[in-house]
């Protein structure tokens, strides 16, 4: 079933809008099923490329894709007549960026913050759902898919500590 199919045809990105492409994860939030998961997974190459980046140059590179997000969330959905549009994932790849930034090195730990980044992306705990319903425009779209990065690095950094994983 298509994601489209009850919105019209003013819902439909232009994938050859610039801004369209990146909002909706460079296509990987036109896929019909779970398209936020597609969109984290975008977002692991993106962190491969980056992770080798200082801390300080890190964090730097997750500002500026969060700061770009809130605009290009915003004109997006407002093309599309759409406030947060499920095919939206540049949220979700900032935000499994954001869940990584301090993350131990190796693969089971990309594994790990994916898998929490998208729980509390799905699962929403306060105050996430909070502002995911009470924050428009970009800056909610981008808000809560932040909030859920930083919790996913909260509780990755725990279970580095405790030594669980």
């Amino acid at each position: 079933m298509s994601i489209f199919l009850q919105m019209g045809e003013k819902s439909r990105p232009k994938m050859r809008n610039p801004v369209h492409l990146v909002a909706f994860g460079f296509g990987s939030g036109l896929l019909p099923k779970a398209p936020g998961t597609y969109g984290s997974l975008v977002g692991v190459p993106v962190y491969l490329l980056i992770r080798s980046l200082s801390t300080g140059y890190y964090l730097i590179t997750v500002l500026a894709a969060f700061v770009l997000g809130v605009w290009i969330c915003e004109r997006t959905s407002r093309d599309l007549g759409v406030h947060d549009h499920q095919g939206i994932v540049w949220d979700e790849i900032v935000g499994y960026l954001v869940a990584m930034a301090a993350a131990p090195t190796g693969w089971g730990w990309v594994v790990v913050g994916f898998l929490l980044f998208r729980w509390f992306d799905i699962v929403k705990p306060w105050p996430i759902r909070w502002i995911d319903n009470k924050v428009g425009g970009g800056l909610g779209i981008m808000l809560d898919d932040l909030l859920a990065g930083i919790f996913a690095a909260v509780a990755m950094a725990l279970l580095d500590y405790t030594g669980w994983f």
